[in-house]
């Protein structure tokens, strides 16, 4: 390296110097794996560590601190003092050996023990220490401990925890504060879930900032304020039992807070025990055994995903485990049931593996390991079985919980416990679905009604409800869920942990895709099954849905399942001055992002949106349109077949006017993709740009034109004709909005196009021979009306313009004629079965190019005629996302899709449609 060190500039020898003149002597005094990593970042900031203060070893068990510390071989000394202060009085002789350190700042992470104020005092920048909560709440006599802090915090139901760092006094964690963070709490959180998200890793890296503001001369020192401050006592078993009469929300927050230390317990069936793992129950009733629980007014439920408990509001939570008074701790599922379970026989690579499990428990409990050794009695606490989940990962590449570790205490069980996982045995909790249940055409359909969030079906926060209609008949099918503003505040919260800390967020792009393949796969085993819920729901033609609707759906899936592993960057020349350099291109999801689609194709326009956005990493939150939900949360239930994890994607039907706001204005949603009405586009950009500047796509209105030259193949612009506005009842984004027939042409394509209206069978959609369903729900007196207002403004109605004669929500396929350009339904979609004809003269290409592109919008477009110089030029002229020559509506999963101007930005399908959910990250290095 000398021979480089010529070659640097005198800068930089001068801020070397000043780097090591803001560097500092420090006295760590703490203990556990915090104040080793706190040790490690300080020694990599270039602070010298003067001394290591921690506690004995317990049962020949060192500290974490001491090990990590002795193992790193670094020189610093280190004292395992077992007190500082002897009847309220530092001892002397410790005091000595602490000041001949030398310390210049005292550095408390994770101190629980009495530290004298002669030593707080001593070094010339006093001392630091991590408290674990945001102070002035939540102070007193377990200020020195973590979990007591983080207990009250969950106990008294704060939306937000963290940590502070606030310097040392002769109070316990009353000294001005030097530097805070806060996180969200949520709604099923841990002591220790906060602990290993958040206090501990932004601890340390709070901890490595605290003292280099010391060092700069740039810390704060804020005073407490006394208001708002809080004295709570040391947890006792004793203080941890459960008090029953009280709301579900105040039990949840109770049992969660004691969650592992000490455990809120409870008397069930004349057993005292212990729960653990609350969540709050939204979901219907469960089937299960009976148990009597001391003070509860009414009998528990032992059901197939845990024991429910009831609140005195008459609200429900649902605990996870239990655990008897001699430890032993099982599924709540499990309770009052023998012990069934089987020991598997270790084969080779097995007994390598538990090898290897031996090796970790050893390192964590410095003693030899038999099948009955017990991890907890055998010393270890709350911060060992973290280590222990995470030397299991690394060790033998099983993901394990850390209830794992509490359901398994023993070597043998906890071995027992690694290989179940390992070999795939281990059964995932089984999805609670309260079906709506309906026969149609001698066929049971089972359909979810509830909201989907973090994959589970849910009832709306508030309880409310909704009627879902059939427009064949108005009659209901069930009651659907209705989401609240607090619904999608929750599932944005479930996407974005999946996203940022999941599973989701590292598996591998090619399990992504087999995921989505295996999804695809259900979807076509249950595609009929999909097709009458979508034709009920929705009207569309049970024929139709189960080619289109459903089968695109399909295509949509397996066609990005294959793009997941194909996402790449690229490696970009760049000026070439020396040293070299290296350019390149890094393509990453976004993060959380929202879709909102519209009631026409309400599985097909989940697909388009929805695999794109998966392929590309992103976790969702997705808002079906209030009137058609029944499919969409079908799907729910084949994600979690699938295998999908939590969070992943989360389904809320209902208003759009207050949870697809809420989605619009969220700040932790980064992308918005919406299908749907101009209007309500341009809303949702104003949303998204005073929100947090989200990524926005969106596919809205259109009028597309579709130009008939009389040169064309006449059977086939016709047949194309018909279906450019009759397909799927005139409910088609993309359908042409006005025709313009050539003159010498036009009366007879129009008394053609009458002759195929009489031959289409209007009526129930679930029969094979129908080509006409109801309309979508509240649609059809507009398509009245609109026919009426082309009418008043002089245009000729040959064909329909009302209500079919029959139940239902039924519109006569209409045909408008001498529509002029400055009309209403000229300029303005139906968005229904209501053909727009205008004329043009003969010849007068340019002339009716004009005529077409005179609007607004710019979705699709289309030509029929025989020349092909004459099918390129129009297509070349005509401004719209999409052109169809010589067909019409002829998509396909690899073909992008979206409009221009008004229609909206951004593509659906095609490789096209990754680029809305991906981000460009450019990184260059020199070498």
């Amino acid at each position: 390296m000398m021979w480089r060190s010529a070659l640097l500039p005198k800068r930089l020898f001068s801020t070397t110097k000043e780097y090591w003149a803001n560097k500092m002597k420090i006295a760590i005094i703490g203990q556990s794996m915090f104040g080793a990593d706190t040790y490690n970042i300080l020694r990599k900031n270039g602070h010298k560590v003067v001394g290591v203060f921690t506690i004995p070893d317990v049962g020949g068990k060192q500290d974490p601190f001491r090990y990590s510390v002795s193992a790193s071989q670094d020189g610093v000394p280190v004292f395992k003092f077992k007190r500082w202060r002897l009847k309220g009085n530092p001892i002397p002789e410790v005091v000595e050996q602490y000041a001949a350190c030398g310390a210049e700042l005292n550095v408390m992470p994770f101190c629980s023990q009495f530290i004298p104020m002669d030593v707080i005092n001593h070094p010339k920048n006093g001392s630091i220490i991590y408290h674990p909560s945001l102070l002035p709440r939540h102070r007193g006599a377990s200020a020195i401990n973590w979990q007591v802090k983080n207990k009250w915090t969950l106990m008294s139901g704060d939306k937000k925890a963290g940590f502070t760092i606030f310097w040392a006094d002769d109070g316990l964690d009353t000294g001005p504060i030097l530097l805070q963070r806060d996180c969200d709490v949520k709604a099923n959180d841990t002591v220790d879930d906060i602990y290993n998200r958040f206090l501990y890793p932004e601890g340390i890296k709070a901890m490595g900032e605290a003292v280099q503001l010391i060092a700069d001369g740039k810390a704060p020192s804020i005073i407490q304020p006394e208001e708002g401050a809080t004295y709570e006592g040391i947890m006792k078993h004793s203080t941890a039992q459960i008090k029953w009469d009280q709301p579900a929300i105040n039990l949840h927050n109770f049992i969660r807070g004691n969650d592992k230390v000490p455990g809120a317990w409870t008397v069930i069936n004349d057993e005292k025990v212990q729960l653990y793992g609350s969540s709050m129950h939204r979901s219907k009733l469960p089937t299960g055994e009976h148990v009597q629980v001391k003070g509860m007014s009414q009998p528990g439920i032992v059901h197939k995903n845990g024991l429910l408990l009831y609140g005195n509001d008459g609200k429900k939570i649902n605990v996870k485990n239990i655990q008897y008074s001699d430890g032993k701790m099982v599924p709540a599922s499990k309770f009052g049931q023998a012990d069934a379970s089987e020991s598997l026989e270790l084969n080779a690579d097995e007994l390598i593996m538990k090898e290897k499990i031996s090796s970790a428990w050893g390192g964590i409990l410095n003693k030899a390991i038999e099948d009955e050794t017990d991890f907890f009695k055998s010393g270890a606490g709350s911060m060992d079985v973290v280590r222990l989940v995470e030397e299991i990962k690394q060790a033998v590449e099983v993901v394990l919980k850390s209830e794992d570790v509490y359901m398994n205490t023993t070597f043998g069980a906890f071995v027992q416990k690694v290989v179940r996982v390992s070999r795939g045995l281990e059964v995932e909790e089984e999805l609670d679905v309260d079906y709506a249940e309906k026969t149609v055409n001698g066929k049971l359909l089972k359909m979810p009604h509830q909201l989907f969030i973090n994959n589970e079906f849910v009832d709306s926060s508030n309880n409310d409800e909704y009627n879902t209609i059939n427009p064949a008949d108005e009659s209901v099918i069930c009651k659907v869920s209705k989401a609240t503003v607090e619904d999608v505040d929750e599932a944005v919260e479930a996407a974005k942990e999946a996203f940022e800390v999941g599973p989701w967020s590292t598996i591998n792009p090619r399990d992504r895709g087999q995921l989505m393949f295996k999804l695809a796969d259900l979807m076509e085993e249950h595609q009929e099954e999909l097709a009458t819920i979508e034709s009920i729901d929705s009207g569309a033609v049970y024929t139709l849905a189960l080619k289109t609707h459903v089968g695109m759906s399909i295509q949509t899936f397996r066609y990005y399942a294959g793009w997941c592993d194909k996402i790449h960057g690229k490696t970009i020349p760049i000026n070439q001055a020396s040293p070299n350099n290296l350019t390149y291109t890094k393509r990453e999801p976004i993060g959380v992002c929202a879709i909102v689609i519209p009631w026409n194709y309400p599985l097909m326009m989940l697909a388009w949106k929805m695999a794109s956005c998966l392929a590309a990493g992103n976790t969702m939150v997705l808002k079906p349109a209030q009137v058609t939900p029944l499919t969409a949360l079908k799907f729910a239930e084949l994600v979690v077949k699938a295998g999908f994890p939590k969070g992943v994607i989360n389904i809320l039907p209902g208003a759009g006017s207050n949870i697809g706001q809420r989605l619009a204005d969220h700040p932790d949603i980064r992308k918005l993709g919406f299908t749907g009405s101009t209007p309500i586009g341009k809303q949702i950009m104003k949303s998204a740009a005073v929100s947090n500047l989200k990524k926005v796509s969106l596919e809205l209105g259109g009028k597309s034109p579709l130009i008939i030259f009389s040169d064309c193949d006449m059977d086939k612009a016709v047949r194309f004709g018909m279906s450019s506005v009759f397909f799927n009842k005139g409910e088609n984004c993309i359908a042409a909005g006005r025709l313009f027939v050539e003159e010498s042409i036009h009366d007879e394509y129009v008394a053609r196009i009458i002759e195929e209206i009489k031959k289409m069978k209007i009526g129930d959609p679930l029969s094979a021979s129908t080509d006409h369903g109801p309309q979508n729900h509240a649609h059809l007196d507009k398509l009245v009306e609109y026919c009426d207002v082309a009418v008043k403004e002089g245009a000729t109605l040959v064909y329909g313009g009302k209500q079919c004669d029959m139940p239902g929500l039924f519109m006569m396929p209409s045909v408008v004629t001498d529509v002029q350009d400055h009309m209403y339904v000229a300029k303005e979609e139906s968005f229904g079965p209501v053909m727009v004809i205008s004329k043009f003269t003969d010849g007068d290409v340019d002339g009716v190019l004009k005529r077409a592109n005179n609007t607004e919008y710019g979705l699709a477009s289309g030509v029929f005629t025989k020349d092909i110089s004459k099918a390129l030029y129009v297509s070349e002229k005509l401004d719209a996302g999409t052109v169809f020559v010589n067909t019409y509506n002829k998509t396909d999963v690899a073909a992008p899709f979206g409009g221009f101007k008004q229609s909206g930005f951004g593509k659906d399908l095609g490789e096209d449609a990754l680029n809305e959910y991906l981000k460009t990250k450019t990184v260059t290095l020199e070498y």
